[in-house]
């Protein structure tokens, strides 16, 4: 047995006394010092020896294997344990028991590339460096690093075998391929450094792998020898350029790879470079001047395991110059063949101390002198919070990339003249895209079996997205285009009547094997399939988001690596977390259980409450059924009978379009609006102040109660139970009130007297506003708004009459009529007045859900513009938008409300003085506040059974969820 030296005080200061040329040094260098010669000089040969070895663990394997391990920690004294499958409560557990049994602290490692997920379940997946490449903002490739680098490090794990460096400029590379940043190596060098120092900042070591570059090869190491043919200078500027870069920077370890590398190695042919003292001890130590940990790749792979026998390759990596060997075969044997080779000199002292120490060093810097073992309470959770989802997003968002765009189709604009039809292509789904599309318009899918069945039911459409989803559970999964798929992409974009978009999610290589873009009029990548990519890429499509993304590769002919085109966003609706948007998920819970309380206290059947915060949708529920004994429950696609939210999503833009064009001033009176008005009381009412329910007019008028026969049924005087000249207003099933009603209700209204100066709210100004709006432009006031609102704005579930275009399992019921109709009101406005005008009025009719509500909110937050178009001046917002009767104790605006002036009122009482909206008699209510950006809709039928039900008015539950909204905000 050879006598132990001490490992020489100036060599640990040589390696030490320049921290930034050696990764491995922590900030209380003598306090390392101390504690690395300690336990090296407490150690026997065999202990010091076991150091160097890593051995696999799965979480997931039985006792007997587990065993083993500790067996190999207590006999023989490894030097770390590195997890593959498994789950992570597991794992810690595992950990736990390794590191209770281990002498000298283990140094775990796992690899984690794209996150604990690339091994274990129950845990969060980001995306991809392929991915991360296309993205030009590296701040978010080094937030992914350090969000990484936490979860590792709640877990225990020391050293994440990242970020992989390779520079994949190899399109049929079988290994690397998503998991490079890309091919340009200065964009890979830059991205490896953002991630690296997001994981030490987290305090987890960083491993650059797979050196000298595992990037241009076309053969998987795993199974056999890759040869890298570049000469010395391709080498110096492309595989190890990102390796120089990170180096220099902190780079705390270098994983080599099994590759044969002639340029390098040129004594011995055929040597793998983990085996290659030029590759490693000249090449990486010498040449590169790198100070830190180095570690083979996986020992047990068939490129290296067949080139010696077992023990035989470790001992062989090992004199190379690497300090950990990873997964041997066969660690006794390893052991037996280090030990003998130390005893014959050919492993000296100092070579052995000077791993040995490296590796107390490292295990130093990570906290292993002052172990603790996982807090195994809260690691689910810790593990998968929020933050990862937006974060995940907000990456996602940046990759997109839009490579082609003739004809600037993208984002898509001017939906009134779109008919769009979606085509699926891939073995993967496609659901959450084609969903999310439909958030924007109506996008139709269309199947077909072959190209002629596809070229026959395109026919109707003028626009296709043609979305190829490729399946995103591993980075190695197929990713290419059938031959079928080939040949119908070609014929569906050489339609002359549709343009054609490409949604690709899936590796941009995919792109290789399409022939010609010639006909394809743009090109997305969204570069995998998952539920954000899908989101992100429809978003990119309707303008929600802009796209910046680049090409991290060469994708095609057409499109080189960096290719990208910028796209600025219409201000349409998006959609994501609240975190994003500086808003807590989980205070917002209490709307749940604001909304949940109102069900179990019968204050409605059911509700849909959206919430949207600086042009973004963050909280979108629909709870409880339409009526109370529905088997079905509440969806987004319902709609609600929305009652006097009418009056601003209708009436009111209307009449703002006619200000700005002159047709309308605020200080009209109704004697100019309404001729026939000129001899009564009304003449004088301004618009301004009838807007403002300053008028003095009164509240309503029961107009339906004169159509009523004694036994207060309609009567056959003013009704019919079919259709008949004459009889064209239809209030119900089997009910139509005759068309001279009309001017009966106009009639009735000029003999009104007007009631005293105060606030009185009124329905009775908006009839006459329909009037006028329907007499200047000689079209009724639901085909003006449609045409001038709601079909540009992409509202494809607003609308007056909803049973003329929808079914009635798809409309909220509003009532049981016992006292007019009598019969279930589902499908016509519930407000007597509004159906006595043909479901359409000025003040009621309209029917809508919660996602397209806020898009007219939006509009109005936006100043008049919504998804690139200008609607209304922002000047006329600001001016309708304005209480000029506050002095007269008069809150409201000109048609919105607007908060209480004193302590009661329609608002929490915590929103600004700016923000307005408008509630609703059926249990609807919206509310939308400029300084917080802030969009609230909460819609109901509280009127169902009865509308004599008032607990939701009394209980204040819309201002309560409203409070919950403004407790949610981060500040």
């Amino acid at each position: 047995m050879r006598i132990n030296f001490y490992f020489p005080l100036f060599l640990f200061v040589l390696i030490s006394m320049q921290a930034q040329q050696n990764p491995l040094v922590a900030n209380d260098t003598l306090a390392q010092q101390n504690w690395v010669d300690a336990h090296y000089n407490a150690m026997t040969l065999e202990e010091r020896i076991g150091q160097l070895f890593m051995v696999m663990a799965t979480s997931n394997q039985n006792r007997e294997a587990s065993d083993k391990i500790k067996q190999l920690i207590t006999e023989h004294h490894i030097g770390g344990v590195v997890f593959s499958r498994g789950g992570p409560v597991r794992q810690a557990k595992l950990t736990n028991e390794f590191q209770e049994v281990s002498k000298t602290p283990l140094l775990v490692g796992l690899d984690a590339e794209w996150g604990l997920a690339m091994r274990l379940d129950s845990t969060h997946a980001f995306p991809w460096n392929m991915t991360l490449g296309a993205i030009k903002d590296s701040c978010i490739i080094e937030k992914i690093g350090f969000q990484i680098g936490k979860h590792a490090k709640r877990l225990g794990v020391h050293i994440n075998f990242a970020p992989d460096i390779d520079v994949n400029n190899n399109p049929q590379n079988p290994i690397i391929g998503n998991r490079s940043f890309g091919e340009d190596p200065k964009s890979v060098a830059q991205k490896g450094i953002a991630f690296m120092d997001g994981m030490e900042r987290a305090g987890v070591l960083s491993c650059g792998k797979h050196f000298p570059g595992h990037g241009d090869t076309a053969t998987d190491s795993h199974k056999s020898l890759p040869i890298i043919e570049s000469t010395k200078q391709r080498l110096d500027t492309v595989e190890l350029l990102p390796f120089k870069s990170l180096i220099d920077n902190g780079l705390s370890s270098v994983m080599v790879a099994h590759l044969e590398v002639p340029q390098v190695e040129f004594l011995r042919a055929g040597l793998p470079s983990s085996l290659s003292d030029q590759v490693i001890t000249e090449l990486l130590q010498n040449e590169l001047g790198f100070k830190g940990l180095i570690i083979t790749d996986a020992l047990n792979m068939n490129a290296v395991s067949e080139f010696a026998p077992e023990g035989e390759v470790e001992l062989n990596a090992f004199l190379a110059g690497n300090d950990m060997l990873l997964m041997p075969k066969d660690v006794l044997q390893a052991k037996d063949k280090l030990v003998e080779a130390y005893n014959k000199g050919i492993v000296t002292e100092l070579r052995l101390s000077t791993s040995v120490k490296k590796i107390l060093m490292a295990k130093y810097k990570v906290g292993l002198h002052a172990y603790r073992s996982i807090k195994l309470d809260g690691l689910y959770e810790d593990l998968n919070t929020v933050d990862n989802d937006a974060l995940h997003e907000e990456a996602m968002e940046n990759a997109i990339t839009v490579a082609k765009n003739n004809f600037s189709l993208l984002p898509i604009k001017k939906l009134e003249n779109k008919k769009i039809a979606y085509v699926h292509f891939g073995d993967d789904s496609g659901e959450t895209f084609l969903q999310t599309l439909n958030q924007y318009a109506e996008v139709t899918e269309i199947k077909a079996k072959d190209a002629a069945g596809y070229r026959n039911q395109l026919t109707p459409f003028n626009l296709v997205i043609i979305g190829f989803h490729k399946n995103n559970s591993s980075p190695w999964k197929s990713y290419k285009f059938t031959k079928n798929e080939l040949f119908w992409l070609q014929e569906i974009s050489r339609l002359r009547t549709s343009n054609t978009i490409l949604a690709l999610f899936a590796k941009p290589y995919a792109l290789l094997d399409v022939a010609k873009f010639d006909t394809i009029d743009a090109l997305v990548v969204g570069y995998q399939n998952s539920k954000i990519a899908q989101e992100s890429v429809a978003e990119v499509i309707f303008g929600a988001i802009g796209a910046n993304g680049r090409l991290p590769v060469s994708a095609h002919p057409d499109f080189p690596v960096n290719t990208g085109i910028q796209l600025k966003p219409l201000q349409r609706l998006g959609y994501t977390i609240p975190e994003r948007v500086g808003m807590s998920s989980g205070k917002l819970a209490a709307v749940d259980s604001l909304v949940r309380q109102g069900l179990d206290s019968l204050m409605y059947p059911g509700a849909q409450v959206l919430i949207a915060k600086k042009g973004k949708v963050v909280y979108h529920k629909n709870f409880g059924k339409p009526t109370y004994n529905s088997e079905e429950i509440i969806e987004e696609s319902h709609i609600y009978d929305l009652a006097s939210l009418t009056k601003i999503l209708s009436t009111l833009p209307m009449i703002m379009k006619m200000e700005e064009e002159g047709k309308i001033a605020l200080n009209n009176t109704f004697k100019e609006l309404v001729p026939e008005y000129g001899e009564t009381e009304l003449k004088d009412v301004t618009v301004l102040k009838a807007l403002s329910h300053y008028g003095r007019l009164p509240a309503w008028i029961a107009f339906y109660i004169q159509t009523l026969t004694k036994n207060r049924r309609p009567s056959p005087d003013f009704y019919r139970n079919t259709p008949t000249e004459g009889f064209s207003y239809k209030v119900a099933d089997n009910l139509y009130l005759t068309d001279a009603y009309k001017d009966s209700i106009y009639n009735r209204i000029g003999r009104q007297e007007l009631k005293s100066n105060r606030y009185r709210y009124s329905d009775v100004a908006y009839y006459v506003f329909k009037k006028y709006i329907e007499e200047t432009y000689g079209e009724s006031i639901d085909k003006l708004v449609n045409d001038f609102l709601y079909v540009p704005m992409g509202l494809q579930r607003t609308t007056f009459n909803p049973l003329d275009r929808f079914s009635k399992e798809e409309i909220v019921p509003s009532e049981e009529d016992n006292y007019y109709r009598h019969q279930t009101i589902q499908g016509y406005v519930h407000d007597m007045g509004a159906a006595m005008q043909g479901g359409v009025g000025g003040h009621a009719g309209l029917f809508s859900n919660a996602n397209d509500v806020a898009k007219i909110m939006q509009m109005y937050l936006q100043g008049g513009v919504y998804g690139g178009v200008r609607f209304l001046n922002e000047r006329t917002i600001k001016k309708f938008n304005t209480c000029y009767f506050c002095h007269k104790d008069v809150r409201r605006g000109v048609g919105f409300d607007k908060p209480q002036l004193k302590e009661k009122g329609p608002t929490c009482g915590c929103v600004s003085r700016k923000s307005f909206g408008h509630s609703g008699f059926t249990g609807t209510y919206t509310w939308a506040d400029p300084d917080e950006e802030l969009v609230y809709v909460f819609l109901s039928n509280r009127t169902y059974p009865s509308a004599s039900n008032t607990l939701l008015v009394k209980s204040g539950l819309r201002t309560r969820i409203q409070q919950a909204i403004y407790d949610s905000i981060i500040h």
